[in-house]
Order: structure tokens, then C-alpha cells, then sequence
């Protein structure tokens, strides 16, 4: 299957981990930015229109649930296209916050066919804007 196109942004700090999913997503045919903390994605963002984004939940600056926040209110077109990677899924605090803010949570360590599927079939298909061309 070819995804030409669709473009995922991971943001860990974990440079083994971004490589590992960057060569699995790259097999399945999409592009991979890859950024190293809050700052750099946010500056991604600016620049790039994502398919998806892979937020793991803890970064040196900046909590991966403040960047999603702010990512959301500045590109609401996003929601739904963010899932947030941690071990720390039973926390409470992250508990909680999953509960306000529904989005996909991958486990780590996580199965590399739970992300294609969500990709291939749970993130939902990009809005079109209508025109009059």
C-alpha cells in the first residue's frame, strides 16, 4: 500500500526509537519528520501539514500533553490525527487527561502494527476544503 503524501510527525527524545518507527513508517510508504522535543515539532508544524503525529508524553521542556494542547488550539484541523505514546498510561494525572482529551494512546513498548493500523484506518481522512474553482 502506497501513502504517497501523508506525512507522520514523531516527536520523542529518544533518537532509537524515532529511528525504529521512522524506518517502519518509511516501509509502509509515508514520510517521517522527526523531531526531538516540544520546540522543534511546534516549528514542524509550522511548516509542514502532517497526516499524524506520534507525541510521546515526556520531553525535556515541554509534557507531550501541553504540546497537544497547544498544537489543537493553534491547528484544530489536527485533533484526531495525534496519538500520545507512553509507559505511563495507568498514571493517574495521564488517566485523567486521556479522559478530557480523546485521542489514540500507544502503548510503549508498543506493537509497530497497532501504529499502521491506526494510521491505515483510524485517523480519519483529511477534511477538503470547497471552493468555487
Amino acid at each position: 500500500m502506497t501513502v504517497s503524501g501523508r506525512t507522520v510527525v514523531i516527536v520523542d527524545d529518544d533518537p532509537s526509537l524515532r529511528r525504529v518507527l521512522e524506518r517502519a513508517l518509511v516501509r509502509e510508504g509515508y514520510s517521517v519528520l522527526g523531531a526531538a522535543s516540544a520546540e522543534t515539532a511546534y516549528a514542524l508544524l509550522e511548516s509542514h501539514e502532517p497526516y499524524a503525529l506520534l507525541l510521546d508524553i515526556q520531553l525535556p521542556t515541554m509534557s507531550g500533553l501541553a504540546l497537544y494542547l497547544l498544537i489543537v488550539h493553534r491547528w484544530p484541523h489536527l485533533n484526531g490525527r495525534i496519538a500520545i505514546m507512553t509507559g505511563d498510561a495507568d498514571a493517574d494525572d495521564v488517566r485523567s487527561w486521556l479522559e478530557q482529551h480523546r485521542c489514540m494512546l500507544l502503548r510503549k513498548p508498543f506493537d509497530l502494527r497497532e501504529i499502521s493500523a491506526w494510521l491505515d484506518h483510524g485517523v480519519p481522512a483529511p477534511q477538503r476544503e470547497l471552493g468555487n474553482g
